[in-house]
């Protein structure tokens, strides 16, 4: 009687731990913690279209879009072989995020996001990146 109680009981639980990995949402990246002068960062640049046109947009093709695509979709040639799923920046909630915020992921970076800050080592490329990402809506 005791046996059937306790393999009940391990039952039970190995089909709560069965059921909790197939109800947990993978790969759920962590949340972002942003320093507090970049979320109130300013853009210098915000209002220079042809900087976005010019600099960001090479930007963007020489640094971002193998893994963002062309178009920001998260489809470019390496996004397949990442571990960390990303946004598309068509995304409303992307969209939303002040240049600062957007700054510190871009440039700043963390885990398969790399830093930029040596790669693009002047604050007009980095800014007229951000530029570019806001076109892409």
């Amino acid at each position: 009687m005791k046996t059937k109680k306790v393999l009940g009981i391990l039952t039970l639980v190995l089909a709560f731990f069965i059921l909790a990995a197939f109800t947990m949402p993978a790969n759920q990246p962590a949340a972002w913690n942003i320093p507090a002068k970049y979320k109130s960062m300013k853009n210098p640049f915000a209002a220079d279209d042809n900087l976005t046109k010019t600099v960001g947009k090479a930007m963007w093709a020489k640094h971002c879009k193998s893994c963002h695509g062309n178009t920001g979709l998260s489809d470019g040639p390496k996004a397949a072989g990442l571990k960390t799923p990303m946004r598309k920046f068509n995304d409303p909630a992307l969209q939303a995020d002040s240049d600062g915020i957007l700054y510190y992921k871009s440039i700043i970076g963390r885990d398969e996001m790399p830093n930029y800050e040596g790669k693009i080592p002047d604050e007009e490329g980095r800014w007229a990146t951000i530029n570019f990402i806001r076109t892409l809506k």
